[in-house]
């Protein structure tokens, strides 16, 4: 069902400092920071050639990722994120198996302007997965 690694996601304390170290330091490819109201984040991405480092920061109190950020002030890897060809039938056949997924089941749109969906970190070792349709 789960397709290449789109991302691991990680919650940071400062994004610029974060992207100019990803950058500066180990020569990543760092795109521009990028809203996601709906998801309570600003997003970068850097390219690592076969796949992404995604670099999350809140964007109001109360989001997912300050909460992340009260209990890891130094940050830490937040999710993975997985490409799947239908992100529905991806959801009903994880929810057919006993899996979880976060929010009310129906796909948002996420930073790459596609569909996606979180699965509960308790059902799969204590990872966040995110599933993102291609």
């Amino acid at each position: 069902m789960i397709g290449k690694l789109n991302h691991v996601a990680l919650a940071v304390p400062d994004l610029t400092v974060a992207a100019n170290r990803w950058r500066d330091v180990l020569g990543g490819q760092v795109s521009a920071p990028v809203a996601l109201p709906k998801h309570g984040v600003t997003e970068v991405f850097v390219d690592t050639g076969n796949s992404k480092i995604a670099l999350l920061d809140p964007l109001r109190e109360g989001s997912p990722i300050a909460a992340y950020l009260e209990r890891n002030p130094d940050g830490g890897m937040h999710h993975m994120c997985f490409e799947v060809e239908d992100i529905l039938a991806a959801r009903d056949q994880l929810l057919a198996e006993g899996a979880r997924v976060l929010g009310d089941g129906e796909p948002k749109i996420g930073a790459h302007d596609k569909p996606v969906l979180f699965l509960h970190p308790k059902d799969f070792d204590g990872t966040l997965i995110e599933l993102e349709q291609l």
